[in-house]
């Protein structure tokens, strides 16, 4: 199924994945408003659609995403701009919340360059995979403003406090292969095989145990803010539900019968 959700951002589902892909490719898939708006939609869509089980999200043309669009940016503080930064929290906030708490894996296909809150978005996805032809931007200090989309957040769980800090103070161009060294990317692969290799990641997560998944996406987060007791516990609390999952007693079973489970996703 192909449905574009706007000009700038084409939804497509097929067999529990859902790619979403950035698509202003003559802009480096710069964050317009209108792009902002699409893919915020149309990640909230994929994570309430009852047929994805995985997304993969990536861009078009030469770029993943280059941040935010300057032009229209400029454009905005020349008549007065006011409001030019109210974006962080009608779209910058809710894409990283939509891709980091979705109870469903997010694979980031980062077909080239991230920059500015185009890096934020793949800092936020649970897995990324990286063509070596790629590259990761911290950038907002270049442009005299702070992190936002989770940067401050993300970025220093990936490479520790003290590189983040590097990172961000003195932007420059992380290329892949530095990037899989940092932290920053998990699969680094030539650039002709990014598609195939990314989709290839996102699918075996489709076709996995998806409420397991949701549960480790909200382990992960929990534990990363709150004690080892209060983790546990936690951790006890999604065992009982992971437990009482249909795709557990299809796994057991697999087990048992020395046989490959064919998941649910419930």
């Amino acid at each position: 199924m192909l449905a574009p959700m706007s000009d700038n951002v084409v939804y497509e589902v097929s067999e529990g994945l859902a790619t979403v892909t950035l698509n202003r490719p003559d802009a480096m898939n710069a964050l317009d408003t209108a792009l902002k708006e699409a893919l915020r939609d149309t990640l909230r869509r994929a994570a309430d659609d009852p047929a994805v089980r995985a997304v993969l999200l990536t861009g078009s043309g030469r770029a993943f995403c280059v941040g935010q669009d300057l032009k229209e940016h400029v454009g905005i503080l020349r008549r007065g701009g006011g409001d030019a930064l109210d974006t962080v929290r009608e779209h910058y906030n809710p894409i990283t919340l939509a891709i980091a708490s979705m109870p469903k894996p997010v694979v980031a296909g980062v077909n080239g360059v991230a920059a500015g809150a185009g890096a934020g978005f793949a800092f936020a996805a649970d897995y990324r995979v990286v063509a070596d032809t790629a590259a990761f931007n911290t950038s907002f200090a270049g442009v005299a403003l702070t992190a936002d989309s989770g940067v401050s957040w993300t970025l220093p769980r990936l490479v520790g406090p003290g590189r983040a800090a590097e990172l961000l103070l003195f932007p420059r161009s992380v290329e892949a292969r530095e990037a899989l060294e940092l932290g920053l990317a998990n699969r680094v692969v030539p650039a002709d095989r990014l598609a195939d290799e990314a989709r290839s990641v996102a699918r075996r997560l489709a076709e996995g145990p998806t409420a397991a998944y949701a549960a480790l996406k909200e382990s992960l987060a929990y534990g990363s803010t709150h004690s080892l007791a209060e983790t546990l516990e936690k951790e006890a609390e999604l065992q009982v539900r992971a437990g009482a999952s249909e795709d557990h007693r299809i796994a057991v079973e697999a087990f048992v019968s020395k046989e490959k489970p064919v998941y649910r996703g419930r």
